[in-house]
């Protein structure tokens, strides 16, 4: 069933921004913090038994100087810098295996893949730990921890990641930094629309059924992982709920899609129960930059798979070449 507004309604649905006076010194600070910790990017050579592909076992410094993985791939001897798409992954998943990421060296590209910190656990291994403890309770997943003091918020570090991970892709020489694009679905989603208003210098944002957007109406609107971890919270600590809200308002993707001016194609589920379409289109109405939204009217938090992929390709084809 259609679990959201009717298409029209989301098509101009603009909801306020519930925006911290101070958002921007919040991640001026925070991202000047992370870079007084050396970029330090490793890329050391891995066989992954494909012939075709070179594959390269990355680690770089993310917040706190933190060693974060991931993964290099190119086309084998590259003729020359190739423009680059860093992969963000979805809430609970981790770098996997090269084997997983072959769709942009098919094509001719790079792709870096960023390990999430502290996650793996749920869908695709990871093997980045999460150092850094947040303060206080939380639920059993990562969108609650530390979420009572916004420096100790698990999303402030993985944020910070974002950033530096672009960073890393552009210190390997296989890599053109002038041709960097950031992509994710759901929760990546929601990281490659931060990366689009921390990193500018990008070319272009993938943004599919992005998580972390209109937080306040998601939890309100859905029970279903994660937010239900955010609900059962709020449930609990019932006299800290605008505190925990005032904590999301500097993580919230309306917020950066707000401050994002490099084009970005965005996808949508219109069944989907997990990232509700209203929350979508709250951040990408309220986006910034020149941007598309691709509608798939009777598909859930899966969107188009594997058709997206292919709009994907060809509009890396028009910017890439």
């Amino acid at each position: 069933m259609f679990v959201d507004l009717p298409l029209d309604q989301l098509r101009a649905y603009l909801p306020e921004r519930d925006e911290p006076a101070d958002f921007a010194d919040f991640w001026a600070r925070t991202l000047r913090e992370a870079r007084t910790y050396d970029l330090a990017a490793t890329f050391t050579p891995h066989d992954a038994h494909l012939a075709l592909v070179d594959v390269y076992d990355v680690t770089f410094a993310g917040f706190g100087g933190h060693p974060i993985k991931g993964w290099l791939l190119t086309p084998a001897s590259p003729d020359g810098p190739l423009p680059c798409v860093v992969e963000y992954i979805g809430y609970n998943g981790g770098r996997g295996l090269p084997h997983d990421w072959l769709l942009w060296p098919s094509a001719g590209y790079a792709v870096f893949v960023m390990d999430t910190r502290g996650q793996g656990g749920g869908w695709r291994q990871g093997d980045t730990p999460d150092p850094a403890p947040g303060t206080g309770p939380e639920t059993a997943g990562k969108l609650t921890r530390g979420v009572l003091d916004r420096d100790e918020y698990y999303y402030r570090r993985l944020y910070t990641d974002v950033v530096r991970a672009v960073e890393a892709a552009r210190a390997h020489p296989a890599v053109d930094a002038e041709r960097i694009a950031v992509s994710g679905a759901s929760q990546g989603g929601g990281m490659a629309l931060a990366a689009a208003a921390l990193a500018p210098e990008i070319s272009y944002a993938f943004v599919d059924v992005p998580f972390m957007c209109h937080i306040r109406r998601a939890v309100e609107v859905t029970d279903a992982l994660p937010y239900g971890e955010l609900s059962r919270f709020c449930a609990v600590n019932r006299e800290r709920v605008d505190d925990v809200f005032a904590t999301l308002a500097y993580f919230d993707g309306t917020n950066f899609a707000a401050r994002a001016t490099v084009p970005a194609r965005f996808s949508v589920g219109l069944r989907d129960e997990v990232t509700p379409a209203s929350t979508v289109f709250a951040a990408y109405n309220h986006y910034a930059g020149p941007k598309d939204i691709s509608v798939w009217p009777f598909n859930g938090h899966e969107g188009g798979q594997s058709l997206e992929a292919l709009e994907h390709l060809k509009i890396a084809k028009k910017i890439f070449g």
